[in-house]
């Protein structure tokens, strides 16, 4: 069974525990939430009795399995949490999870915690037998188009809301860092009282702590937007990035752009073409409308502006890289 976070809330609520979930993805915060509900709801069900279990250099797999048979003088019922950092419980591991997964014990509620999991991992034999017992919750990254909804359903919970403009501004203030954005939407309910806020609430009681990555700046640069990428690379140089990463992120998609452009020309198959140039997920829905916005000869120029930058950085060229690589992005911008 795989669950949503969003959905785990009503799941737990309806009543018996199933003996096994897992909690895996790269979202930690969403994670954490999601591992506590668990946990919240097991004791409100009568486990009471709690075991931790961290796979780690020199792990018996034998105490999981002892973990299911132990009877406790204390509880019938035993919440036990298995920890595995690495996400790989290699052979013996994986052998262990599954006779677990056949005859978990009904007594026993068993809380697996991964990280991000890869296609492999996820379709191995361990990983769906775990699944299969109970239930897997896939904490994925939310990105910037899934922020907003994440905002509006936390303030929902405190009764507040926020105007257009006040929910631009805190996104942009706490984008790529989402415990930053609870702690900013925790703020929110100790200084106003319910209903919406606008944006000089906004204003007056966010900081800026958003955390950006030069992946990103792609995305910048084909949805056309000009604030965002101005905030990115300020925020980039403000972390200490290396100029000759951000470069190589926003030439390797002026790169991309024009060889998809030139072959959806000579009428090749736009998916093929995306999956050449590793054009993935929500910036193919994007990519269309920026193709339309720039020629060839734009693109052209553009990496010719980029290997200037590049002997800028590299000290045998004139100027200042942050300021060229500024001017680099806004030239691909809307007029």
């Amino acid at each position: 069974m795989q669950l949503r976070p969003s959905e785990l809330s009503a799941h737990l609520a309806k009543g018996r525990l199933l003996p096994v979930y897992v909690v895996h993805g790269e979202e930690a915060l969403v994670a954490l939430e999601a591992a506590q509900a668990i946990r919240d709801a097991a004791r409100q069900q009568g486990f009471s009795e709690r075991q931790v279990l961290t796979v780690e250099p020199g792990f018996k797999w034998m105490e999981l399995a002892a973990s299911g048979q132990a009877i406790s003088l204390f509880s019938e019922q035993k919440l036990v949490e298995l920890r595995i950092p690495n996400g790989k419980p290699g052979v013996e591991g994986g052998e262990a999870l599954q006779f677990y997964a056949a005859s978990a014990p009904v007594d026993n509620v068993l809380l697996v915690q991964l990280p991000k999991l890869d296609k492999p991992q996820l379709s191995s034999k361990w990983f769906l037998a775990l699944e299969e017992a109970g239930a897997a919750v896939g904490c994925a990254a939310v990105s910037r188009n899934e922020l907003p909804v994440w905002i509006a359903e936390r303030l929902g919970r405190q009764q507040q809301r926020l105007s257009a403009e006040a929910m631009d501004y805190l996104v942009a203030r706490v984008e790529g860092n989402l415990l930053a954005a609870k702690q900013e939407i925790d703020k929110l309910a100790l200084l106003h009282g319910s209903g919406e806020l606008n944006l000089g609430d906004m204003q007056a009681a966010v900081a800026n702590v958003a955390r950006y990555d030069v992946w990103g700046l792609g995305e910048a640069l084909v949805a056309g937007d000009a604030a965002r990428l101005s905030r990115m690379l300020d925020g980039l140089k403000g972390e200490g990035e290396a100029p000759t990463l951000v470069l190589w992120a926003m030439a390797d998609e002026v790169r991309a752009l024009l060889k998809v452009g030139l072959g959806r020309s000579h009428g090749g198959n736009l998916q093929q073409l995306y999956r050449e140039n590793r054009v993935w997920g929500e910036k193919q829905k994007r990519y269309p409308a920026a193709l339309d916005r720039l020629k060839a000869s734009q693109l052209k120029a553009a990496l010719a502006h980029a290997a200037d930058i590049d002997r800028i950085v590299k000290g045998v060229g004139s100027g200042e890289a942050w300021e060229e690589l500024l001017k680099l992005g806004m030239r691909l911008m809307p007029k």
